[in-house]
């Protein structure tokens, strides 16, 4: 009997592959990801000195410097809001509304838009605001 020696092959790993697979699943996680993307609106909010930290889960309405009012970064006519914000309130748990205004906006517009967050069927409605320095 004759032993054999085995002749030891070079056994590289080519990591190609996997840094391709990697690269693959970054861009398909960087595509498939979602981003919170807020208003684009200039809005100059008013200060209170009580102001509180509102909900991050509260339906916001926007109202800008011309008094129009966005509800899902869509322009939404005031008789309108009612049934837009009842069918959002109607799939929540947190029945809470922010109503994010420009400081200039009219105690009447401001006023219509709460009453009508009201009347859609939030149980908390907030105005919000600057919270004052010292």
């Amino acid at each position: 009997m004759r032993c054999r020696i085995k002749k030891s092959q070079n056994a590289d790993v080519d990591i190609s592959p996997l840094i391709d697979m990697v690269f693959i699943l970054l861009i398909f996680f960087m595509v498939s990801t979602t981003f919170v993307k807020d208003m684009k609106l200039d809005i100059d909010r008013p200060s209170a000195s009580s102001a509180s930290k509102a909900s991050t889960k509260a339906i916001r309405v926007y109202i800008d410097k011309t008094g129009d009012v966005y509800v899902d970064n869509q322009p939404v006519r005031i008789w309108v809001l009612q049934s837009k914000l009842r069918d959002l309130l109607r799939g929540s748990t947190q029945k809470s509304v922010l109503v994010v205004t420009d400081e200039g906006i009219k105690a009447s517009r401001l006023i219509e838009v709460v009453d009508q967050c009201r009347l859609s069927g939030a149980k908390d409605v907030g105005v919000s605001t600057l919270n004052e320095a010292g």
